[in-house]
């Protein structure tokens, strides 16, 4: 619960965060090591060689007496200048660099700067050009004089070395082992993207590859699949076949009743005709989405051409949004179907529906709005379960349903990877349907 916070900073997807996983402790032990590295090896060893420096600048400065004229100083000072090999020039000499010199990614040179400055009392000035000289500007008696020593002598060579080499291996060890690690993590992508084709009601080719728990992952996966295209398969065959058995006598009793001149054969006709109206129900929820693959479709293109063709028979339905362009992946047969059974919905317990769709970079929203009594909030959920019907909610004597057409719709919409909300509409008073999914 601490870290809850951190959890909208971090990468959701899989490969970000094996990354993440994998970069963070590399780089973490490289800050740790540069660390390290700067304080003993920069401040260490750079100190220690400062100070064996210091020293020796000191005894070639004590060697300098206060009263003897500038120019006998290199005869003086011959017998340890060159030993020491520490080049000295004299006041009014021009130095090989002026005072202050340093470039900025020194690091060392700051360490220098600061141990000659607090154990040379004399020095005015330090200067650092380049990797091979330090200048040491001194003030004795008879004026500002210059101090030449190698660089090599108050820090490492090349300190720098260890640290390139360290991020360089480091890199590329972290590279090397990502491509790895992305070996590994492509079998648990193609399975998801194998479940969630699925559940949008694709059939995607699948085969288990990777590590042994991730084949068994697979493994399950495809039995699930199977048994659940074998569990719709067996429904499918049993709805239609009883459908298909009573369609012969279903037609025979029509054909009688057509024949007969009695006033009470009009009531039965209309009980004929509600059997009929109950089994095609029973077939469209049989074969429910499954009609065909999915298609690249122009949705305001499908749902225009079914509002013109209701509104030309004579249907009080009218199409007041279409926003937006492209291609979305449907099934054509099933959308139009659920976007019919919502205008039918709407027209068996309102005058008036309207439709809007809405297409943007990311989703698709088909909405469906009447002017009838609506559904309680309540009872939103249970009106999508086969075979209900709200008769408190809706108004009876505008035609009874089978309790399929929410149903069938709500199935269509899980099968392209969308769902079915039901809410309140806010310009007519009824029911508002939304069909929204991913693009």
């Amino acid at each position: 619960m601490f870290f809850r916070w951190l959890k909208r900073y971090l990468p959701r997807g899989l490969y970000s965060r094996a990354a993440l996983i994998l970069i963070l402790p590399v780089v973490t032990l490289q800050l740790v090591v540069s660390v390290v590295f700067i304080q003993r090896h920069f401040e260490g060893v750079t100190r220690q060689m400062t100070q064996t420096a210091t020293r020796e600048v000191r005894l070639l400065l004590d060697a300098i007496p206060a009263d003897l004229p500038a120019t006998e100083i290199p005869q003086t000072i011959a017998h340890l200048a060159v030993p020491l090999q520490i080049p000295v020039y004299l006041p009014g000499q021009t130095p090989p660099a002026p005072p202050g010199q340093r470039r900025w990614y020194d690091v060392s040179g700051l360490i220098v700067e600061y141990y000659f400055g607090q154990m040379l009392p004399e020095l005015r000035a330090i200067s650092l050009p380049d990797d091979d000289t330090v200048l040491l500007f001194v003030d004795i008696p008879q004026g500002i004089t210059v101090l030449e020593l190698d660089r090599v002598r108050v820090s490492a060579a090349n300190p720098h070395q260890l640290l390139v080499n360290m991020a360089f291996f480091g890199g590329l060890m972290t590279l090397i082992a990502y491509i790895y690690l992305r070996n590994q993590l492509r079998p648990i992508t193609r399975l998801a993207a194998a479940a969630e084709a699925f559940g949008k009601g694709r059939n995607v080719p699948y085969r288990p590859t990777g590590a042994i728990e991730v084949r068994a992952a697979g493994n399950a996966f495809l039995d699930m699949r199977a048994r659940i295209e074998r569990h719709i398969e067996q429904r499918t065959l049993l709805l239609s076949g009883v459908s298909h058995d009573l369609r012969t006598p279903l037609t025979r009793l029509r054909l009688g009743l057509a024949i007969l001149d009695d006033p009470e054969a009009d009531a039965l006709m209309k009980d004929a005709d509600e059997m009929q109206h109950i089994l095609d129900e029973f077939l469209s929820f049989a074969r429910g989405s499954s009609e065909g693959e999915p298609e690249p479709t122009d949705p305001i293109a499908l749902v225009r051409n079914l509002v013109d063709a209701l509104s030309l028979s004579g249907q009080p339905v009218t199409l007041i949004t279409a926003e937006g362009e492209g291609l979305v992946a449907l099934r054509p047969v099933a959308m139009r179907r659920a976007v019919s059974n919502l205008i039918e919905n709407g027209l068996r317990y309102g005058n008036t529906v309207q439709v809007s769709v809405v297409v943007t970079d990311k989703s698709l929203r088909i909405r469906v709005e009447d002017d009838g009594p609506g559904i309680a909030p309540q009872d939103r959920d249970q009106a999508l379960k086969p075979f209900t019907r709200l008769d408190s909610a809706r108004n009876q004597n505008k035609g009874s349903g089978v309790g399929l057409g929410l149903a069938i719709v709500a199935d269509i919409a899980r099968s392209h990877g969308g769902v079915l909300r039901l809410g309140e509409s806010g310009t007519l008073g009824g029911l508002q349907a939304d069909i929204v999914m991913a693009r």
